[in-house]
């Protein structure tokens, strides 16, 4: 898939607070049409300034279920896991309770932890909002090029990443199938050091980051140092 729809902003945090307002909207509206907002949340520091504008917004509530795209397996509590920095920037905070945080329990090792998280999704039959980034190579998630990206009919929900070309090299990711089981996907990318993938991208480029999208939508927020060209 070529680049997706786009929305163009002047700075990581015109980005954050725009993106923010949109995911509140989405939040309001999923949980009065179905009672509940499934969200899945990126990983990495690229999204950590769109935590804080949540934060901020005192966003989420007991109808919020939040999920994660990937995770490094590393010792609970390690400030490099995704769900750390999350927790520490605005979940931990919210009102969002525990049990509706679902953390991938990366501290058993990839093989576990896929097993343990694909049983939690299991009766999760679509989410509202994955959000995902997007790595200079062309990943997302956990998904890299060169590896399984789980992205065929009948792939698995959650796989094993050994040997992932940066560290920690063991990794958990959602397949770009159960990834793409989603009503929207919106792609948070910031920085210029994504441009010459988003050129890639744009340019029909077979990487993993094209192998995920929203059955209603599927959308890149970018900033302008990703994306000097304007909208």
């Amino acid at each position: 898939m070529s680049l997706p729809e786009r929305r163009v902003f002047g700075d990581p945090e015109e980005l954050a607070a725009a993106l923010a307002d949109a995911l509140c909207a989405e939040a309001a509206a999923a949980i009065a049409a179905r009672g509940a907002f499934h969200l899945v949340l990126a990983g990495g520091s690229t999204p950590l300034a769109l935590y804080r504008a949540l934060a901020r917004r005192d966003a989420g509530d007991e109808h919020w279920q939040v999920w994660y795209g990937d995770e490094r397996c590393l010792p609970v509590g390690d400030p490099e896991r995704n769900s750390v920095m999350s927790e520490a920037t605005w979940l931990a905070a919210s009102r969002i309770p525990p049990e509706s945080r679902r953390p991938i329990p990366a501290e058993h090792g990839a093989a576990e932890a896929t097993v343990r998280y694909a049983g939690r999704l299991a009766g999760v039959a679509e989410f509202d909002v994955v959000l995902l980034g997007m790595g200079e190579d062309g990943h997302t998630a956990s998904l890299f090029p060169g590896h399984d990206w789980g992205g065929a009919p009948g792939s698995p929900d959650v796989l094993s990443v050994a040997a992932a070309p940066k560290p920690p090299r063991e990794r958990v990711s959602l397949s770009a199938a159960r990834l793409s089981r989603s009503r929207k996907v919106w792609f948070v990318i910031s920085g210029a050091g994504k441009r010459d993938a988003l050129q890639r991208w744009k340019n029909g480029e077979v990487l993993p980051v094209a192998a995920v999208h929203g059955r209603l939508q599927t959308m890149a927020w970018l900033d302008a140092a990703a994306w000097p060209d304007g909208p």
